[in-house]
């Protein structure tokens, strides 16, 4: 196993190294060299590595890339990636006394902590925002409903109106979750946003006194710490003393943003988690672990084990209740029952992903981090300022800047910004190093870089500028 993992992270090494590109340009050779009918006869183990490292790893996505600035996810730094792989062969699932499932508590401790959650949140992991989304608002369920003497887990959702209250910027994956849990996507509340796109507190108000007066049973409101548009943070504690004044359960999608709270100069919005009843971050994110690693964060998991418990299984019978007086062995031990607390019954050790950013980084090297990425959203919205045919669509609260090329002025009405601005990002993708995406913002389309990439440095976001201007100049005749 040694010597395959070596090739393959030699493969690793040059592809983060000299990066080739977009796949997309080379599909014919690749999708030639990887498909076929299924074999008869092995190949063998040298063969399928030799296979990864000269054709697959090399046709990879362009996450890996110091300019990829499009999701809020990138390539992962490299200790998580070791952990992961240490995982995946020593522990690979997270139950059972072991270094590893010892390393799956200890690490929501340590992310609960280093989020400012105090230590009266404990946390389950799951795959990604939207699980965690959706294990947080199944808690929410849970409370909602026993407060009126129903166990929706038991009894089903029957009998009520429920709703949900979102700002309008929240993440599709909270209609999923609805969707899901037997809400319905339709009873999600859009509530309106201020300028900069944070939900306001009264609006919040006026839609919680109609649907009370309607007799609607209220389920979650759910405020974001950093929007996926645009890195807005909601009002937390506003948001949180109307949850409270009217017996809500008050939810923070911290997915992307929560880590935040770390930048001193920012760290002030995030005032009001201290009143929330759930909090979920992606470590997959903004802390740079390899994709599948979330976790859901509430202040009593007994609510989560009576909204996910698993009913018994013959097969497991026997597993964690050893008789008196016997030896404790690991079938016998399986430690905390995640499996009760969330959607997955096998899962992998996420755990020690976590451990290992942390222990390699500390407190102080992820800060270092997080101010770095806000500090280059402020270098391109300070370059965006300062030029006349660029305009800041919103000012930047995180490390996702919005804007978009203007010309030498909006008056123009036989130019169309949206289309030229949705030209300019295909030939950014096509001719440059700089991959960012796009949103709406204010009803215009804008690109959307979010610095989240360890690898990004501030001559990059200069000459990203440069390139934004240089197109846009040529597509609109300048």
């Amino acid at each position: 196993m040694g010597d395959q993992l070596a090739r393959v992270g030699a493969a690793l090494d040059q592809l983060m190294s000299t990066p080739p590109g977009d796949a997309v340009s080379r599909r014919a050779q690749w999708s030639s060299a990887l498909s076929g009918r299924l074999p008869h006869a092995g190949a063998g183990a040298d063969a399928v590595v030799a296979e990864l490292v000269d054709v697959v790893v090399p046709n990879g996505t362009r996450l890996v890339e110091p300019g990829f600035w499009g999701w809020i996810t990138v390539g992962p730094s490299t200790v998580p990636v070791v952990a992961a792989a240490a995982a995946s062969v020593a522990a690979p699932q997270r139950y059972m006394i072991t270094a590893f499932n010892h390393l799956e508590e200890l690490s929501l401790d340590w992310l609960a902590e280093l989020c400012g959650l105090g230590a009266q949140m404990k946390g389950v992991y799951s795959s990604g925002g939207s699980v965690a989304n959706l294990v947080a608002l199944g808690a929410a369920r849970q409370w909602a409903y026993e407060q009126r003497g129903i166990d929706p887990a038991v009894q089903g959702t029957g009998g009520l109106r429920p709703a949900v209250y979102a700002s309008a910027e929240t993440h599709h994956t909270v209609q999923r979750a609805a969707a899901v849990l037997g809400l319905g996507r339709a009873n999600v509340r859009l509530v309106a946003t201020d300028d900069q796109l944070r939900m306001r507190p009264d609006s919040l108000r006026d839609l919680l006194g109609a649907d009370l007066a309607e007799g609607i049973t209220p389920v979650a409101v759910v405020a974001t710490a950093g929007t996926t548009n645009t890195g807005s943070i909601d009002p937390l504690r506003a948001l949180g003393d109307i949850a409270r004044e009217h017996g809500i359960w008050f939810h923070v999608d911290g997915a992307y943003g929560l880590p935040g709270i770390l930048d001193d100069r920012i760290s002030a919005s995030y005032d009001g988690l201290d009143v929330a009843d759930s909090v979920i971050v992606d470590p997959h994110k903004w802390l740079n672990a390899p994709i599948g690693v979330a976790a859901t964060f509430v202040r009593d998991r007994a609510i989560l084990e009576r909204a996910f418990t698993q009913e018994p299984a013959a097969y497991l019978e026997s597993v964690g209740h050893p008789d008196d007086g016997d030896v404790v062995v690991s079938l016998d031990a399986m430690g905390v029952p995640y499996a009760d607390m969330a959607v997955e019954l096998s899962s992998p050790s996420r755990g020690v992903i976590v451990w290992s950013i942390l222990r390699e980084l500390g407190r102080d090297g992820v800060t270092a981090r997080i101010r770095g990425d806000n500090d280059l959203a402020s270098r391109l919205a300070s370059l965006v300022r300062e030029h006349p045919r660029l305009e800041l669509l919103v000012e930047p609260e995180l490390s996702i800047c919005c804007f978009r090329y203007v010309g030498e002025g909006q008056a123009d009405p036989g130019l169309d910004l949206d289309s030229l601005n949705a030209a300019l990002l295909r030939r950014l993708h096509v001719e440059t190093a700089y991959i960012p995406s796009s949103t709406r913002v204010h009803g215009v389309f804008a690109l959307r870089p979010c610095f989240i990439n360890p690898r990004t440095t501030p001559d990059m976001v200069d000459g990203f500028a440069a390139a934004v201007v240089r197109i846009g100049d040529e597509l609109a005749g300048a």
